[in-house]
């Protein structure tokens, strides 16, 4: 399946006051499989929304009449599912940083590579196929999820899937809460023991190698081949955070 094929019938909503760059982006991405409809301003993107709600909407923020930010705002609410990406000619952040606060999935300034939109579109629908299919449970806020297991950080206790307490040491604690704080991002030996070796650890390398062995036993369902504690060669470790597991 080429990526034209996996977007076949992925409806794209493009809203500029430009009729050339309507008609170019309109060609293009029907090239690439998708079902687009446009429309000149805020008021015809409101009607053809009605209509029937796309998959993702493209708007130019600088538009005559209602802008792209009014717009946004107004789909956002009605439609939150609608992926959206903001186009601009405006060489300040200010319309960025207030298109991304609307909720705008992303942003791309004028003039622009239409692959790059392309690849951008694609990247939004990506994530919003992911968040629709398999949305993530939430857990406590003081609660952190390392594979079946659960860390509280409140009560300074793990426990596993079935709720029963997994034993842990406060040096074992503290670096577990460390990777808590820094999820998919690596730590290098200076990071961990700068920032977790407050409860009388053993302040070398090899420490926390074996901190981290240890933990890997109680956490991982396989220790010899961790996807929760993960090495990172010459660099040290990283938290691997995965959706939630059993109800």
């Amino acid at each position: 399946m080429t990526q034209g094929d996996a977007h076949t019938g992925t409806t794209v909503l493009v809203v500029d006051d430009e009729p050339e760059l309507r008609s170019l982006l309109s060609e293009y991405f029907s090239r690439h499989g998708f079902a687009v409809r446009t429309a000149p301003d805020a008021q015809a993107a409101r009607a053809a929304i009605a209509e029937a709600a796309p998959d993702l909407a493209i708007l130019d923020i600088n538009m005559p009449g209602e802008n792209g930010l009014s717009l946004a705002r107004w789909l956002r609410d009605a439609h939150p599912r609608v992926g959206l990406v903001m186009l601009t000619t405006a060489g300040e952040s200010v319309d960025r940083v207030v298109g991304l606060e609307l909720g705008a999935d992303d942003y791309i300034p004028k003039p622009f590579e239409m692959r790059e939109l392309l690849a951008r579109t694609r990247s939004v629908l990506r994530r919003l196929k992911a968040s629709v299919a398999a949305p993530v449970k939430e857990e406590p806020a003081h609660r952190v999820r390392f594979g079946t297991c659960q860390l509280d950080l409140e009560e300074r206790r793990l426990f596993a899937v079935d709720g029963s307490e997994i034993e842990i040491s406060a040096a074992e604690f503290d670096l577990l809460a460390l990777f808590a704080r820094n999820p998919n991002r690596p730590l290098n030996r200076d990071q961990i023991m700068e920032q977790a070796h407050n409860r009388g650890w053993d302040v070398f390398d090899r420490s926390i190698d074996l901190r981290v062995m240890r933990l890997r036993r109680k956490i991982e369902t396989n220790p010899d081949k961790p996807e929760v504690l993960k090495t990172v060669r010459n660099v040290g470790y990283v938290f691997v955070p995965t959706a939630p597991v059993g109800p």
